[in-house]
């Protein structure tokens, strides 16, 4: 029996609970993996607050350097610092120790090759999986060396080049960091801005005391909108622990879906670059391609999943592409996503619109939706097969999943890349109309 589990080799990462699925043996030869397969001089090598972060780096730092790489240890980073500092440094590859929004006994690796491309199971990590699995790895014959660099203020400036910091208002800020790195990024980067910060849980702490730093659902961001309200806020954020996703809340604490954030930020870059292209996935809001064609943008729609969107970006030349999971990608960052570019974008527009957020966000989207609804089947086929058949009247494709439009409202119903789970998102032109159809859809799906 093979001592590595192979199902901790994910779609676009590698996760698994520790120590039982990933400790720092397979740490070790995950990397000895990477160096033999991408063969590269110098490995970017971050991680996040979790507390078996610093064992697994242990392992993987030895099986780098044993395979002849040198390790730039940027230390305790954010994703999206991660995926910087390959981009910017020019190095050969990188590898975040995170496990993003899991709970805390998950840990893992995000890697990524030359220009911050990250390696999914369809580029490069199924090949790594084969080399784990094979743990045939040749003696060591020059080892390589651990270099330390402190690259947070670099990339500080690196975000701060999206906007003009002049033009930012002092706006009130809740800020959310759920005990994960945007704890520690944020108080470096608000020195150059006039905003005043409420901080909320910034102390790193990997066994996440407070909440799950998981702001997509919404109990993780109760208290963060009640802060808001209680210190008559301008607007509220919420980072993910490795605080590459971020969410936004209005001043009445309205939650702001990530397509919301998504129009939010193409309205104010298509102003600076116009007539660019943008991409949104295929989840989110009608409201963000009309914004988009509205600002004379060209607006395309995407499957879901950050390991597409980046190649499609490069492909079409995008400014910039957003999710409704809270990941916003932008050129300019190697085609990567970061939660703290998208924050600054939008505190740019909020400054220059001067209305409450609420009523800026009133003023771009009508729609009214379900939010993602996750329901567990035996046969997903047959229940889309007859789903299908049931809306056959309806608009259809079958980009990613099914989608049916009837102008009116639509759905997407698509399955789940590694759980027997379909997924159901609804938008409607009124709240009674998508309440209607997402009761009518959730009978079918469990009839």
């Amino acid at each position: 029996m093979a001592d590595v589990d192979p199902s901790i080799f994910k779609a676009y990462d590698i996760r698994g609970t520790y120590p039982d699925q990933l400790n720092q043996k397979i740490a070790y030869k995950i990397g000895r993996a990477l160096v033999l397969y991408l063969k590269p001089e110098r490995v970017a090598v971050g991680r996040d607050m979790r507390l078996s972060s610093p064992k697994l780096y242990e392992g993987l730092t030895r099986g780098i350097v044993e395979g002849g790489a040198d390790v730039i240890d940027i230390g305790l980073v954010s994703t999206d610092c991660l995926y910087f500092t390959v981009g910017k440094f020019r190095y050969d590859a990188g590898v975040m120790i995170t496990a993003s929004h899991n709970p805390p006994e998950y840990n893992g690796f995000k890697l990524c090759k030359g220009e911050a491309v990250p390696l999914s199971l369809e580029s490069g990590l199924d090949r790594i999986r084969e080399l784990v699995l094979k743990n045939d790895f040749p003696a060591p014959q020059k080892w390589g060396l651990v270099k330390r660099k402190d690259v947070d203020e670099a990339y500080v400036q690196h975000v701060l080049s999206f906007v003009n910091p002049q033009k930012i208002k002092p706006f009130k800020i809740v800020i959310d960091a759920g005990n994960g790195m945007a704890g520690k990024i944020i108080p470096q980067l608000f020195l150059y801005l006039p905003c005043k910060v409420i901080p909320m849980f910034f102390e790193l702490d990997g066994s996440f005391p407070h909440h799950l730093a998981s702001p997509i659902e919404p109990e993780n961001i109760a208290s963060l909108r009640e802060r808001v309200l209680a210190e008559k806020a301008d607007l509220g954020a919420a980072f993910d622990g490795d605080a590459d996703r971020m969410f936004l809340v209005d001043e009445k604490a309205n939650p702001l879906g990530g397509d919301t954030v998504t129009a939010l930020v193409a309205k104010n870059l298509l102003r600076k670059e116009k007539g660019a292209t943008i991409l949104y996935n295929l989840i989110c809001s009608k409201a963000v391609p009309q914004l988009i064609e509205k600002e004379g943008g060209r607006a395309i729609r995407t499957r879901v999943g950050h390991a597409l969107i980046k190649p499609l970006m490069k492909k079409h030349d995008a400014i910039f592409g957003g999710e409704h999971s809270g990941h916003f990608y932008f050129r300019n960052n190697w085609f990567a996503d970061s939660g703290l570019i998208a924050l600054l974008v939008c505190l740019e527009l909020f400054s220059e619109e001067n209305q409450p957020i609420s009523e800026l966000v009133k003023s771009i989207d009508p729609y009214f939706r379900s939010g993602e609804i996750n329901s567990r089947l035996e046969n997903i086929p047959q229940k889309l097969r007859q789903i299908e058949k049931h809306y056959s009247n309806g608009k259809i494709d079958h980009l990613d999943g099914l989608t049916v439009d009837f102008g009116d409202w639509w759905f997407n119903l698509r399955p789940s890349n590694t759980e027997p789970l379909l997924r159901l998102n609804v938008e409607a032109t009124s709240k009674k109309l998508m309440e209607e159809k997402k009761e009518e859809l959730l009978k079918l799906i469990q009839s």
